[in-house]
C-alpha cells in the first residue's frame, strides 16, 4: 500500500478549516443581521410612540387649564414606560450591532489568511470569482443605501407632516372644549390651526418635490435641477452658483433620475456635512457623455483613506454614500470622482452615457 497517497496534506487541511470557520462566521452574521433589522424595526416604531407622546405632553403643558388631571398622569405614565422599554432596545441593539463588527473583523482575518496560504495563482484562478463577490458586494451596498434613504425619509415624514397631523387632531380638541366655555379663545386656536396647516401644506409640497419631483418626469433634468438649487438657495444660507452648459435635451427616464439624485445628493452633503458657506454646480448637456461637477468650500475629507480603509468610511455617513454613489454610476458605465481635504473643500466629478435621446 502507497501510504503517501493516502497522507493527508496539511495545506490543504488549513484552507478548509479556514473556509468551514469562514462559513460557520458567515451563517451567523446573517442571522444577526436579522435580528438587528429586526431591532431596528421595533426601535424605530418605539422612537416613533415617543416623539407622539412628546409632542403631546407639550400640548398638555400649554393647555394645563383645559386637561384633566388623570390624562395627564395617564400621559406621563405612558412616556415613562416608552423611555423605559426604548433604553432597553436600544441596549439590546448595540449590542447585536458589536457581535455582528466582531464577526466582520474575524472574517477579514480569515480571508487575509485563507489569501496568504492559497497563493498568488489560486488568487488568479479564482479573479472571475472574485470579482462576481465584488459585484454582488456592490449591489448590497447600494440596496443598503436605498433601504437607509427610505427610513431617512420616513423618519422626515414622521417628525415633519405625522407629527404635525396629530398636532391638528390635539388642537381640534381643545378648539371643541372651548367653544362653550370661552369662544374668544377657541377662535384664536382655529386661527392658530390654519396657520399651522398652511405651513404643513408647504412642508408636504417640499417633501414630495424631494422624494420624486413630477416636473423631472415632464420636463427633463435641467429644469428640475434649477428649480432645486432655486428652493435649496431660499431654504439655507448657502450660496449656489448654477451652469447649464449645452442645450437641454431630454435623456432616458433612468439617467435624468441618476443625474438628478447625484447633484442633489451632493449638495445635501456640501450642507449636512460640509457645512459650507459655497456651492458650485455646473452640469453639462453638450456632449455624449454627460458631466456635472458640484464643488463646495466646506470641510473636506482624506480621500486615499476613504479607498484604503473601509472601516473608515463605513461609519462615516458622507464617505459612504459617495463610495455607493461611485458604484451606481459604475454600474451604467460611469464614473464618480472626488477630490476633497479639510483646507479646501470637496469636488466631486460625475459623469454618465447620455445614451439613447428620449
Amino acid at each position: 500500500m502507497d501510504f503517501e497517497q493516502i497522507s493527508t496534506d496539511p495545506r490543504q487541511e488549513i484552507i478548509e478549516l479556514l473556509q468551514s470557520e469562514m462559513n460557520g462566521i458567515k451563517r451567523k452574521m446573517t442571522e444577526i443581521k436579522g435580528q438587528i433589522d429586526q431591532q431596528k424595526i421595533m426601535v424605530d416604531r418605539e422612537q416613533q410612540r415617543n416623539v407622539d407622546v412628546v409632542s403631546e405632553l407639550q400640548n398638555i403643558h400649554n393647555n394645563l387649564d383645559t386637561v384633566p388631571r388623570q390624562d395627564i398622569r395617564e400621559k406621563y405614565e405612558e412616556a415613562l414606560g416608552i423611555r423605559s422599554r426604548l433604553g432597553s432596545m436600544r441596549g439590546q441593539l448595540e449590542k447585536l450591532q458589536a457581535s455582528y463588527e466582531q464577526l466582520e473583523k474575524d472574517q477579514r482575518l480569515l480571508s487575509d489568511i485563507l489569501s496568504k496560504i492559497q497563493g498568488v495563482d489560486i488568487l488568479d484562478e479564482m479573479g472571475d470569482e472574485e470579482n462576481g463577490a465584488r459585484t454582488s458586494m456592490n449591489i448590497v451596498r447600494i440596496v443598503q443605501a436605498q433601504e437607509d434613504e427610505r427610513q431617512r425619509l420616513a423618519r422626515q415624514m414622521h417628525d415633519g407632516p405625522a407629527q404635525s397631523l396629530t398636532n391638528f387632531i390635539l388642537q381640534a380638541e381643545i378648539c371643541q372644549r372651548l367653544f362653550d366655555r370661552n369662544p374668544q379663545r377657541a377662535g384664536e386656536e382655529l386661527n392658530n390651526l390654519k396657520t399651522a396647516a398652511s405651513v404643513t401644506f408647504q412642508k408636504v409640497r417640499d417633501f414630495i418635490f424631494d422624494l420624486r419631483p413630477m416636473m423631472l418626469d415632464d420636463l427633463g433634468v435641467v429644469p428640475t435641477v434649477r428649480r432645486y438649487v432655486g428652493s435649496f438657495k431660499e431654504k439655507n444660507d448657502i450660496e449656489v452658483e448654477l451652469e447649464i452648459i449645452g442645450e437641454d435635451r431630454r435623456l432616458e427616464s433612468h439617467r435624468e433620475v441618476m443625474v438628478f439624485r447625484a447633484i442633489q445628493e451632493l449638495m445635501g452633503h456640501a450642507r449636512d456635512y460640509a457645512n459650507a458657506s459655497k456651492i458650485r454646480v455646473r452640469l453639462d448637456m453638450s456632449a455624449d457623455r454627460i458631466r456635472g461637477v458640484v464643488e463646495d468650500d466646506g470641510r473636506g475629507f482624506d480621500v486615499d483613506l476613504s479607498y484604503s480603509n473601509e472601516e473608515s468610511h463605513s461609519s462615516d455617513p458622507r464617505q459612504q454614500s459617495l463610495i455607493t454613489l461611485k458604484e451606481k454610476y459604475e454600474l451604467v458605465e460611469g464614473s464618480v470622482v472626488f477630490d476633497s481635504n479639510e483646507a479646501q473643500g470637496t469636488t466631486v466629478r460625475i459623469e454618465l452615457p447620455a445614451g439613447a435621446p428620449r
